[in-house]
């Protein structure tokens, strides 16, 4: 007799053979917000961060998952080593980011928004389309309300606050930008920080390069006074040397004048 697989025996699978991200910007803005959130609580081991991962949220039912884009579940270890994610084993996610475009528009307005909202719990479900294809505005946060419904997370200054991460969410062209409003400052992912890093390198070479321009030249103007100064002072020695020389031959000339005078007088006597 067939003995039925327990749920921890059955083989999940890992994906759904479906490509990463639609385009190069939603691929970008997935992988840059999980960098963000994963360095942001890189000292938190019991915060897991992830995305376009397989959720499976019913035990034994291979068929019933999501694959969120980008989400944040608090209470969960980061350190376990997981393929996919079983919800019964470890909890619903706390925040969710979709990247959304219009050819997702109804699972992510209808299908997704219903699942987080009624089945999972999701305290935060926020959706951002880079292109502006149909949401208006671009970016638009929802939280769940007392009765468990999801309400509209209100703009403060142009950005959606967040209350499971600390952080607003602010839209800069095609991208999605986490600030820190504490700091006052976006984070940045990892690669835009090497490329300022870079910058900053490349700005204090230049800097170093143009004091050491500015150290020469003003050691060529020094060297370049010195020996004007040399100069001078030659030729004042010169001249006072010509001086010399020329009060002395006008003193043997005097001398020479007043003993032919001398000369002269003893004759006339």
């Amino acid at each position: 007799m067939a003995t039925t697989p327990s749920v921890s025996e059955i083989d999940y699978p890992s994906s759904d053979g479906r490509p990463l991200a639609e385009t190069p910007i939603h691929r970008k803005n997935l992988l840059s917000l999980i960098d963000i959130l994963e360095r942001r609580y890189a000292d938190d081991p019991w915060v897991y961060v992830s995305g376009n991962m397989m959720m499976y949220y019913v035990p034994g039912d291979k068929r019933r998952h999501v694959s969120p884009d980008v989400f944040l579940a608090r209470g969960v270890s980061r350190d376990k080593p997981r393929d996919y994610y079983l919800v019964w084993e470890e909890h619903a996610p706390d925040l969710v980011i979709e990247i959304t475009s219009a050819s997702t528009r109804d699972e992510d307005l209808v299908g997704k928004m219903s699942l987080y909202q009624d089945v999972l719990h999701v305290r935060e479900y926020f959706l951002f389309d880079p292109h502006a294809e149909y949401l208006d505005p671009p970016l638009q946060g929802f939280r769940l309300d007392p009765a468990g419904k999801y309400a509209l997370i209100q703009p403060i200054e142009g950005r959606l606050p967040s209350e499971v991460t600390g952080l607003d969410f602010e839209v800069d062209g095609e991208f999605l930008r986490p600030l820190d409003p504490v700091a006052g400052h976006w984070l940045l992912p990892s690669h835009e920080l090497l490329e300022a890093a870079e910058a900053a390198r490349e700005q204090e070479r230049v800097l170093r390069l143009r004091a050491d321009q500015q150290r020469a030249q003003a050691e060529k103007q020094r060297i370049r006074a010195e020996e004007e100064r040399a100069r001078a002072e030659e030729e004042r020695v010169r001249a006072a040397a010509e001086l010399t020389e020329s009060s002395a031959e006008n003193d043997r000339l005097r001398r020479e004048l007043e003993a032919l005078r001398r000369q002269l007088g003893d004759r006339a006597s």
